[in-house]
């Protein structure tokens, strides 16, 4: 692949209320990689008729093993640079284009700001990675990553992180990153990867990991 290319990465679960429209609204802006994590609806074949590059899970591997497949694709198909978005038509497909400027111009590290976070568990990991690397939004969905960052850790995810991994290498092994407000949109039916509580069980795992653990 010759061109700059930037691989726009969703993960999506039953998602087949929304991922029409979400695909439809990213797709010019890059390689639209959808991951189908073993959805029982016609999530796969939706992306795939408005002509997204599906890779499909069997089983359901969660959020982090759905990220895990879409980045080893976009590697595999010569991308250079990827952007995590969310499959549920929260995220704003409008700031993809300030993102793919800071990647194309050399930041290997795009990260999203929310309004405000949606569950207890997230302010706390907030004011964590507030603390500890100056990061305001560790749970964005919403993430660029250079192409060369990903391939120097060698992997999106390891541990269940909840997104935050690769992004955590980045800033503690100084690689150029930078802070870009989002909008956020309302969903009217309920998140298919966690239910709420099991969502702050999650996050509170991934915080303890993210505190324990060395990012060299």
């Amino acid at each position: 692949m010759d061109k700059y290319q930037v691989a726009i990465v969703i993960p999506a679960f039953n998602e087949e209320a929304t991922i029409s429209n979400v695909v439809k609204s990213v797709k010019k802006y890059g390689l639209v990689i959808v991951v189908d994590d073993g959805s029982s609806d016609r999530t796969k074949n939706m992306a795939e008729e408005i002509g997204a590059v599906v890779v499909s899970h069997s089983q359901n591997k969660g959020y982090d093993g759905a990220l895990n497949s879409g980045f080893a694709k976009a590697a595999e198909l010569g991308c250079s640079a990827i952007i995590s978005f969310d499959a549920d038509g929260q995220h704003s497909p409008n700031a993809i284009e300030r993102y793919i400027h800071e990647l194309q111009s050399g930041v290997d590290l795009v990260l999203g700001i929310r309004p405000k976070p949606a569950r207890i568990a997230e302010r706390l990991f907030m004011c964590y990675s507030r603390y500890k690397f100056g990061w305001l939004d560790p749970l964005c969905g919403m993430k660029g990553y250079s192409m060369s960052l990903y391939r120097e850790h060698g992997c999106f995810d390891t541990i269940d992180s909840i997104g935050t991994q690769l992004a955590t290498y980045g800033l503690v092994n100084n690689f150029s990153y930078t802070q870009i407000n989002i909008l956020i949109s309302g969903r009217n039916d309920h998140p298919r990867f966690f239910s709420m509580f099991k969502s702050n069980v999650i996050i509170i795992k991934a915080l303890i990991n993210l505190i324990i653990r060395r990012y060299t």
